[in-house]
């Protein structure tokens, strides 16, 4: 991985592999750019915007328009840093959760709280869209209380199905289905965040507003 050209206090852009750039961000940030990026008149060079926490990988249709694409970027953060203009705004996702997971009460216990206070306490803030990661459709959503931080299970699950609400750190995550895991299970949704079939698969993008609402059932 190479860096293209120098970008002294602003986003760093480095080359990633033989189609790809990868642009490092300070936190907060990568949601508005990928935006950015796919809005741009030469989007038809984009393969794949790929926004995570700090970074942004964007991926060219054919190795020939790699150093175009990395032009074309590094073009773009010069422009937004010299006139910044926020035309992003994160969308609100609501999701309906019945918060009756196998291990509620168990982080009821350990937490100091009645099971019904920690499905309050989940619903009671706007959590965020950190990240992607560990399987297709599996979110990392920041903002959980504090005072619900717990760490994983010691003994993870070998397989949680799709919809499960749970919990662990400071994150949620609506399992994709499918998959192992090691988080709290305390609800589910009828919702699906994830569909391989659907357009796009995912319901949920980096920087989405995420609040939880109680219902009973979902």
């Amino acid at each position: 991985m190479r860096q293209c050209p120098p970008e002294s206090n602003g986003p760093r852009l480095l080359r990633a592999g033989d189609r790809g750039w990868l642009v490092e961000l300070p936190p907060g940030r990568s949601a508005a750019l990928a935006a950015s990026v796919r809005q741009q008149p030469w989007a038809g060079q984009v393969a794949e915007v790929v926004p995570a926490s700090r970074t942004v990988l964007v991926t060219a249709m054919h190795p020939n328009m790699t150093n175009a694409l990395g032009t074309a970027l590094a073009g773009m953060l010069r422009d937004s840093a010299q006139h910044p203009t926020p035309t992003w705004q994160p969308r609100t996702i609501r999701i309906p959760v019945r918060y009756d997971g196998p291990d509620l009460e168990d982080v009821a216990e350990a937490v100091g709280l009645r099971p019904d206070e920690v499905a309050e306490r989940h619903c009671s803030v706007r959590h965020v869209v950190g990240f992607f990661g560990f399987a297709p459709g599996f979110a990392y959503i920041d903002g959980l209380p504090e005072v619900l931080a717990l760490p994983r299970r010691s003994s993870p699950r070998t397989r949680i199905e799709a919809g499960c609400v749970a919990i662990a750190g400071n994150q949620s995550v609506v399992y994709p289905g499918g998959t192992p895991g090691g988080w709290h299970l305390i609800g589910r949704t009828e919702q699906r965040m994830w569909d391989p079939q659907g357009d796009p698969p995912n319901r949920l993008e980096v920087g989405d507003h995420v609040v939880f609402q109680a219902v009973s059932p979902c």
